[in-house]
């Protein structure tokens, strides 16, 4: 399916929301697109509305206001199969309850209209987080990194063209946090669509073609990553002063505490 890179897969227009309905919002009138190629990262501090944002995105709660959109409908409109052969969501809670095997828990991912075989897809989706040879383990003997890495792969197997993330590298060692990111900016290069929440700076500036900064519920800055993460914005937003470098890899960025007479 061709799809026009100015129409967003993914968006929110002016969306509010409260739990249970009930003051203070969590989220106030935030409005954001994800389109075709774009790497999103979700950035701001802990109880900025970042999770919660995503959840409405996703369709998983009711706004009090706004409107919510996958491929231009409502995306609590889309059946259920049909909105997961779409959206791929990964929760930033990981429990796993269930003792299968590894190979099993990431075929669950698989579309049930799925036109390729579920076995290549799995095979393919473990082979990118670096897990083919745990598949005939159970999952519950894997450490707590590696059970996070199966939940990517069962992402994977969905084959959705739009994947929204809830802080998918917490917790991984650094080499694999890499290879996640990599290959989360590898789907939005091939046409894909990316939202990830990130709590570290430094993963988002790298990997992230624009970020959306959160705070209180609302969003006060978005952009390219050196707009997005200008000195004001890390000042106010988030408490730290940063210098951007010039690096072979692109733009780095660097922080470090700021200084009491700053504050």
């Amino acid at each position: 399916m061709t799809w026009d890179p100015e129409t967003p897969l993914l968006e929110a227009e002016a969306l509010s929301y409260a739990p249970r309905g009930k003051a203070p919002l969590t989220v106030e009138a935030v409005s954001l697109s994800l389109r075709p190629g774009q790497m999103v990262a979700l950035c701001g501090p802990n109880g900025a509305g970042k999770s919660s944002l995503i959840r409405l995105m996703c369709g998983l709660e009711r706004p009090q206001s706004g409107t919510a959109r996958l491929e231009g409908r409502p995306v609590r409109s889309w059946a259920a199969p049909e909105r997961a052969s779409r959206l791929g969501y990964l929760p930033q809670q990981r429990r796993i309850a269930w003792g299968l095997s590894v190979a099993d828990i990431v075929a669950l991912g698989v579309p049930p209209d799925a036109k390729d075989p579920p076995k290549a897809r799995v095979e393919a989706a473990l082979e990118r987080v670096n897990l083919s040879h745990k598949a005939r383990e159970s999952v519950l003997d894997l450490s707590g990194g590696e059970q996070a890495r199966v939940l990517l792969a069962r992402l994977w197997a969905t084959g959705a063209r739009t994947l929204v993330l809830d802080e998918p590298v917490e917790g991984l060692d650094p080499r694999t946090q890499l290879v996640v990111l990599d290959g989360l900016r590898r789907h939005a290069n091939a046409g894909g669509a990316v939202l990830v929440a990130l709590h570290d700076l430094r993963l988002a500036a790298r990997y992230a073609t624009d970020i959306a900064v959160l705070s209180e519920g609302c969003l006060v800055r978005s952009g390219a990553p050196q707009k997005a993460l200008d000195p004001q914005t890390l000042s106010e937003v988030f408490g730290v002063n940063g210098v951007w470098t010039e690096t072979p890899h692109g733009p780095e960025l660097s922080l470090y505490p700021q200084d009491p007479d700053d504050r």
